[in-house]
């Protein structure tokens, strides 16, 4: 056999093979297995890190990456080569026993077809008209993909035995200076043994992605851009979705976000270790931004959500996302979630889908404890691969930030999904990767080289990034000498009545008190919920000179601070850190004046800008 090989120049298992010899083994069907094995191993390692051209005779379960067409692979089908690109130059992401880094089984579907669809189909007319995003899919979904797909899909559907996902891959997407993430539709059909339902199926949601081009918000976009929507083209993704099934549902363990810049570092965390968001099921539902677990890498033990028993059971995920494997029918909506359940996780509990990632609550005992027990309500908290060592999670993470993002050149967001087994093992797919690019992110000055004279607010403990050049107004807390904390829960209450006003304007400001905003214990700050503030664009706990407490960095509001991108800073004037122009406010007529709150509006607005790498902010005059 090793000779045999040779012969036909695939030298690595020949040499693989001369060294089992006879003697050694004297079992026929161990050597059969043994040969197997070696090839299967020699095609994987071919296959990895190649965009093959799609062969019906040659694709099987054992291939990996094919495109179907001669145009381009779109942003997204560029970035998995590229992810795959990355696993095969470094395999070190596979040092792990228990732990398999791989993409998922893709086939993608070149631009050239699209061009095919929309011309053969007269699509041009409808798609660039001012008509609904209704009735642009209708026509879409009367249009003909061409014949030649069928027999092509078929091989795929053989190959992969699962759901699949149909994700949108435009030329525009995920490029290097304005990505254009989540503009487009992503469907997901289920698997069924009926090959020529799966087909139709597959077929609509390719025309529901090609339609989605076309939508008012996609051209919206576009405009905003400044790019020409007939530029655009569109390449289809089609992928194994990654998951197991549980009854009528198919969802993966755990799917997450991870980004190689934190922009909220908080204790000794910094802004260059990394975030990643983490959450039970669908990634879908960290997109739509639902509860998810908030991670540095390289601090798997301290996460802020699960650290007080009242927040692990107030801010931490109780629903998830799975496919519906029995919806079946062509009833495609322009909604691409319309076959996705929002589930509770109690299901997912019953499904043995949390082992290693949930802890229990005890109500009689009042404590939550690591791990999954009788009655009780289960905390999506992750301790298992956090905290302890169940699966090499945060050394994936790290190591899939860091490779990213010296692979790029920049920082990056990186998307993955991983199935977790009852043994301990487990199989990593990175899904996607995009550089971190944010128009309103983008600080090109030195935040230190600006004169404290113009600063109305500085502070070198800052959390958020960004630059924000639309708020006039600032509400402040009255602090002179009889500034007492016995009032802080009156303060409270005026600022609500604030605040519901600035909602109702829909407009925003600056919040400056003293001591720590949200605190429960009003002696150490004013006993504010999230709601009564939730209007502010950036935050600021002041240090009075008979009133210093420590900062809080915000843990209060930390999830929304997070997910609306509100700044938060902490300003001590007494110990020389930062800077507040008070008398400036006090000097200007008020709004409106309350016992212990002033308003006051400036005339030109405000330019607040942080710095999330240097953790510094300003507020400029």
């Amino acid at each position: 056999m090793s000779r045999w090989l040779c012969a036909r120049a695939i030298f690595p298992v020949s040499a693989f093979l001369k060294h089992v010899t006879w003697h050694k083994l004297q079992d026929v069907d161990a050597h059969r297995q043994i040969i197997f094995d070696a090839i299967v191993q020699y095609r994987r390692m071919k296959n990895i890190g190649v965009v093959a051209v799609f062969d019906r005779l040659k694709f099987d379960r054992y291939a990996h990456f094919a495109r179907i067409g001669e145009g381009s692979l779109g942003g997204k089908g560029r970035g998995l080569a590229f992810l795959d690109r990355v696993i095969k130059r470094h395999p070190e992401l596979n040092q792990f026993e228990q732990a398999q880094v791989q993409i998922p089984k893709t086939v993608v579907l070149c631009t050239d077809f699209f061009d095919e669809f929309m011309e053969k189909n007269n699509l041009w007319t409808i798609a660039l008209s001012d008509a609904s995003d209704e009735e642009i899919l209708q026509h879409f979904m009367k249009a003909q993909l061409p014949d030649s797909l069928i027999a092509d899909f078929f091989t795929f559907f053989d190959a992969v035995k699962s759901p699949i996902a149909v994700r949108s891959s435009s030329l525009l997407e995920d490029s290097h200076y304005q990505p254009f993430a989540g503009i487009y539709s992503t469907y997901m059909i289920p698997y069924l043994e009926d090959k020529y339902e799966m087909l139709r199926m597959l077929a609509c949601a390719i025309k529901g992605v090609y339609a989605s081009v076309y939508y008012k918000d996609s051209k919206a976009y576009m405009l905003a851009t400044q790019n020409v929507i007939d530029q655009e083209k569109m390449a289809v993704i089609l992928q194994e979705v990654v998951g197991k099934q549980y009854g009528d549902l198919y969802y993966p363990n755990f799917s997450g976000v991870l980004r190689s810049l934190n922009y909220y570092p908080i204790g000794d965390e910094t802004a260059e270790e990394g975030i990643a968001s983490l959450a039970v099921g669908l990634g879908k539902y960290i997109v739509d931004g639902g509860q998810t677990l908030r991670v540095s890498p390289y601090h798997p033990k301290q996460v802020l959500q699960t650290s007080e028993m009242e927040t692990a059971l107030s801010e931490t995920q109780t629903r998830f996302y799975a496919l519906d494997m029995a919806h079946v029918g062509d009833d495609f909506k322009v909604d691409d979630g319309f076959n996705i359940k929002k589930v509770r996780v109690k299901q997912a509990a019953e499904d043995g889908a949390l082992t290693y990632l949930a802890s229990t609550y005890d109500p009689t005992d009042n404590v939550i404890r690591d791990g999954i027990y009788e009655g009780g309500r289960k905390v999506i908290s992750f301790c298992g691969v956090l905290q302890h060592d169940v699966f090499p999670l945060p050394e994936l993470l790290q190591m899939s930030q860091k490779l990213g993002a010296e692979e790029m050149r920049r920082p990056v967001e990186i998307e993955f999904a991983c199935n977790l087994n009852d043994d301990r093992t487990g199989e990593f797919y990175l899904l996607q990767i995009r550089p971190i690019v944010d128009a309103k992110q983008v600080l090109d000055e030195d935040l230190q080289q600006i004169p404290d004279s113009d600063c109305l607010l500085r502070s070198n403990n800052s959390l958020g990034h960004g630059i924000s050049e639309d708020v006039v107004d600032v509400v402040y807390v009255k602090t002179d000498d009889d500034f007492t904390a016995v009032n802080n829960p009156a303060i409270a209450c005026e600022i609500e009545e604030i605040n519901r006003k600035f909602l109702q304007e829909d407009k925003n400001y600056v919040l400056i008190g003293p001591g720590r905003w949200g605190s429960s214990d009003y002696w150490l700050g004013i006993p504010v919920k999230w709601p009564h503030i939730s209007a502010a664009r950036v935050i600021v706990e002041v240090g009075l000179k008979n009133y210093r407490v420590d900062p809080s960095q915000g843990t209060h509001f930390f999830q929304n601070l997070t997910s609306f991108g509100v700044g938060y800073f902490t300003i001590n004037t007494y110990t020389g850190d930062g800077v507040f122009q008070k008398e400036v406010l006090d000097q200007m007529p008020a709004v409106e004046e309350t016992q212990y709150v002033r308003h006051v509006r400036f005339e030109k607005p405000l330019k607040i800008m942080m710095d999330g790498k240097k953790q510094s902010g300003v507020v400029l005059l």
